[in-house]
Formats: C-alpha cells, structure tokens, sequence
C-alpha cells in the first residue's frame, strides 16, 4: 500500500457554506479581491446570480467564467489553509479502487493519493465536502486528511488510474446510446432536438469540449463513419485520437453540437458554420464551428479559441532577438505595408495580434478587417466581414479610410482590389499589416505581381515581410541528448570545434507529452527587410526570387530551415521537426 507523502496535512474543519451563508461570501470575497483574481465587479455579479440562483457563490464563479478552477484552487488554499498537491504526488496506481468506487469518486471530485492502513490522503477540488470525508473514515475505519487539487487535474488523474477499461465506463456509454434505442439519422426533428437535449448527450458533449480544452487541443473533429463516430483532437499540429462514439448516437451528437452553435438542426444536406460560447474550467471558451455534409452523415470541425492560452508576446511565440528587435523597427515605421505569410495554421494572425497588441497606444486608432475575428482585443477596432451582405474586404477598408486610422491590420490580401487598397492606404501615410499564403518572404513579392499588382507600387510600399512556421517543442519532461550528435553536426556542414555548444537532443515520449515526444509549439522565422537595394529589385522586371535573396543576404537575412537550426543546436526541437515543415521551401 502506498504512504503518505511527506506534506504536511490538515483534517477537514469547514462544512460546505449554505448560498446564503454572509460570513463565508464576505471571507471568501475578500480573499479573492486581495489575490487580485476578481475585480469587484465580477463579485458583485456573482453574488447576485448566487443569491437568485440559491447557488454557492464559489461555485457560481467558476460557472460564470469569472475565475478559472485553477485560481479557485488558490483562494480555496488561502481561505483554508489546506496544501495544493502537485502531480507529481499522483500515485501510479490506483488506491482502494476496490473500495471507493469511480463512480463516487466522480461525482464528489476527489482522488486518493496514498493510504497507509490508518490514514488516507484525498486531494479534493472542493474543500467543503466533511460529509463526505466522514462517511469515508466510517467505512474505511481510518482518519482522512484532505489537500487541494484543480477539478480538471482530478478528473484527469481519475480517468488515467480508474477508467480504462472499468465496467461503470462501459455502462455509462450504454446509458447515453440507450437514450437513442435505434439509428439516430431516421429521427424526425423535433424527436432529435428531445434527445440532444437529454442529459447523457449533453454531458457527453461537454465531456468531449472539455477535455480538448485540457489537452489544450486546438481543434476538435467529429468524424461519422459506417460503424462508430471518430472524435480526434488536433494537438501541437497533428491529429490524436480520443474515442469512438456509437453510431447510434450520430445524429443525436451532431444535433446537441449544432444547437449550442445555433445552427439549423434540420439542414443536413448544406455546410453550415456557426459559433459556441461556453465556459470550461471556469474560463470562457470561443470555439468556430463548420460541419460538411459526408456519406455517413456530418462532418464537424470545432477551432476552440482559448484567449487565455494566447499570449500576445514576441518572445513567448519563439521569436528570436535579432527579429524581436527589426520586427520592432518595421512597426515603429510611420507608413508601408508589412505581410506576414506562410501557410493556413502557421500562426500569422497570432503574429499580427501581438504586434497590434504592442502598437496599441491611445494617442493611434487602430483598426482591422478580419474573416473571422478570433480574439478580441480591447482598445481596437475589430471588423468582421459578412461578403453575403456586401460587407467583403474590398468594402470594409474604403469605409476604414473614411475613419481617420493611423494602423490597419487586413486578415489577408486575397485579390487584386484589396491589394490595391492596401497600396492606396500605404501611399497615403498609413503603415498597414496583412498576411499572404505564400512559402517564403521573398515569394511575397511573387505572389502580388501575380496578383495584378504593379511592381513599382509595390517596390514604393512594401517595408518587410516575415514568413514563419510551427514546429513542436521537446517534450521537457523526456527528452535525451542526440545519440548521433556528431553524425548530425557532419551532415550540416557543422564541425564539432564550431558547436561544442550545441545541445542536440531527441525526442522519446512520456505520459506528460501522450507519447509524442513533442509538448507546445514554438516559431520559426525569416524576415526580409526592404531596403533600397531590395526595392530596386523589386522594380526590375529581370530580378527573380534567387537575386532578390542574395541581396538579402547582404543584410543579415536568415532562411526559415536556418533559424529552425538555431532552435535544433539550442535542443529547443528536433531536426526532423525543422525539415518537416521546411523541406518543401
């Protein structure tokens, strides 16, 4: 039997405070507010919808977004004083799973963490719960000591030791296709829009959202097959599978997701995109949504759009210093046009947010057109295009000119008009930002001749341009230096004297990255600087993208697959993650 881990614990004193309990809402509240993780505001409001909702109000923050379970963790540590266990104190097996069942666990929130005869150890998401704690001395005939452990770190700890493969597990699954009794794509649509909204297929849903959330998936896919629906999670760039749905419960689930996104639960036979806004974990969650009609019924695509996730930082994002610093000198230009390219997924409107994000001053007014806007930024001046009513890109920048703006940010110039006004608004003393799919800085260029547009005006208005890619990150947690370091170092061209400094690991795979070897993303980079030379390159018809590099090169330039191997000899990723996403440059 597992031991206590060396933390000092305290046994439960609280019960759970009533919805109307005014000593624990001003204590708690107060705690909050001096943690600096509510405004006074957001406690007013939650003590209101408590009050009407005859609700704790702990609770009620979490529900409405105000606080994220993690940060409520925190103010239940320092309300209470009880300790925060760390993963690492996880067991890797489960204790008395043939006592304490899974069930129970769940519906309760709480984990075994060690038991030594006498005593056990809960870590809890909730820290009132002595009811609880009582019956489980009484039937295990030991005293229970309690620590404090974020609800999504508990379910997920939970379903690792107790899940797989447990008899309640299957039951529950049969419990939510029972609902159905037959193939749900033969219901009608008012018997649909019933079942969608039963409890199993709502939780299965909310199941399925929130632990792409905590997997920090960036998008989910809900794939009908002939015999099961796949739902996959696309994580750091690649697609992992997460489980089978039965098919009976195919139209039910489409039908539960495409009510939350306000959809029309009727049209299966046309595309159809829409939004959800939702609260997972106590914070508030955009997700994009878009189905396809396929052979065995609808395709859905989920980008969750997690701002909490995002930060709008330079460095945070990969960037090195030299293009921090020169990223930074095009910004602080008074007008000209500066593109990021690469291709979908590559993170360029995450560049172009954060450099928005930086440029945001009172004394300039910004604006952007977007297709769609994914984060809202405070202080800016976001426009979503709806081309079905006549407001496309072309639209939105010649009113945008009519509003006095000083920086304008295009989603992305994907025609002759808008290029043509983003020249127009460089040329009249705007500096305007904008994305292009394209392989490589210099094929930018390329592309807007190809376009229509004259290479004059573009060789007068185009300031830089900035290519990036995403490349996973080596898992901390088991990575190992390069077995063939030197053999690496040979086939670059690198001798060893050169890079005694480079640290060459690989990846292994872990419980911490799923296996992967890889755990987040980080960027990799080519900025080309428009400089005279360049500009009278572009100018002349006879410069092709060869010349126009060498050029560059004159001026520091670096390619994509070279900053990639900066990343590779500081160990940040592999060399087979940089040849990846380069190979095809």
């Amino acid at each position: 039997m597992s031991e206590i881990r060396p933390l000092v614990m305290k046994e439960p004193e609280a019960r759970a405070p009533g919805p109307r309990d005014t000593a624990f809402l001003q204590a708690f509240a107060d705690v909050i507010a001096a943690e600096g993780l509510v405004d006074a505001v957001a406690i007013s409001r939650a003590r209101r919808a408590a009050e009407a909702a005859n609700e704790r109000f702990d609770l009620v923050l979490v529900k409405l977004g105000l606080i994220s379970e993690t940060d409520l963790c925190i103010a239940y540590a320092t309300y209470t004083k009880l300790p925060i266990i760390e993963a690492g104190n996880v067991p890797d097996k489960a204790i008395l799973p043939d006592r304490l069942k899974l069930s129970f666990l769940k519906t309760n929130r709480i984990l075994p963490v060690a038991f030594d005869g006498k005593s056990v150890l809960l870590a809890t998401a909730d820290p009132f719960i002595t009811e609880v704690v009582e019956a489980i001395s009484y039937m295990l005939d030991a005293k229970v000591a309690l620590a404090l452990m974020p609800s999504a770190q508990v379910e997920r700890a939970l379903r690792r030791l107790y899940e797989a493969g447990s008899e309640e597990t299957q039951a529950e699954a049969l419990d939510v296709a029972g609902i159905v009794g037959g193939e749900g794509s033969e219901f009608d649509v008012e018997r649909l829009r019933d079942i969608a909204n039963e409890a199993p297929v709502i939780r299965l849903v909310n199941q399925i959202i929130s632990h792409a959330v905590e997997r920090e998936a960036s998008d989910i896919h809900v794939e009908p097959g002939r015999d099961a629906v796949a739902v996959r999670y696309r994580i750091d760039g690649f697609l992992q599978h997460d489980r089978m749905v039965p098919s009976a419960l195919r139209a039910a689930l489409t039908t539960r997701i495409k009510i939350m996104a306000k959809l029309d639960i009727a049209e299966r036979r046309l595309p159809q995109d829409g939004r959800i806004k939702t609260v997972v974990r106590g914070v508030e969650i955009d997700i994009r949504l878009s189905t396809l009609p396929t052979a065995f019924g609808e395709s859905i695509v989920m980008r969750i759009l997690d701002r909490t996730r995002v930060e709008l930082d330079f460095a945070k994002l990969g960037l090195d210093e030299t293009t921090q610093v020169r990223l930074r000198q095009l910004m602080e230009l008074p007008n000209g046009i500066v593109l990021v390219t690469g291709p979908t997924g590559s993170g360029k409107t995450t560049t172009l947010y954060t450099v928005l994000n930086n440029l945001n001053r009172p004394e300039l007014k910004l604006f952007t057109v977007e297709d769609p806007v994914e984060y809202q930024l405070a202080g800016i001046n976001q426009i979503q295009v709806h081309p079905h009513i006549g407001l496309d890109f072309p639209t939105a920048l010649r009113s945008i000119l009519r509003q006095d703006p000083d920086i304008i940010m295009i989603g992305e110039i994907r025609d002759l008009e808008t290029g043509r006004i983003a020249i127009q608004s460089a040329l009249t003393g705007h500096l305007v930002f904008s994305t292009l799919h394209t392989n490589s800085a210099i094929a930018a260029i390329t592309r807007l001749v190809d376009l229509g547009l004259e290479r004059f005006l573009l060789a007068s208005t185009i300031s830089g341009v900035m290519a990036q890619r995403l490349v996973r990150k080596l898992c901390r947690s088991c990575s190992r230096p390069h077995a063939n370091r030197d053999r690496i170092l040979a086939d670059l061209g690198l001798s060893r004297s050169d890079t005694s400094h480079a640290d060459i690991h690989e990846a292994v795979g872990c419980e911490t990255c799923s296996g992967t070897g890889y755990r987040g993303r980080t960027t990799i980079s080519e900025l080309l600087i428009v400089n005279e030379d360049i500009r009278e390159a572009i100018g002349r018809r006879s410069q092709d993208q060869r010349a126009i590099e060498q050029i560059a090169r004159k001026s520091a330039f670096r390619s994509l697959y070279e900053n990639g191997l900066l990343k590779v000899l500081s160990g940040e990723t592999s060399l087979e993650e940089v040849l990846r996403v380069t190979r095809a440059i």
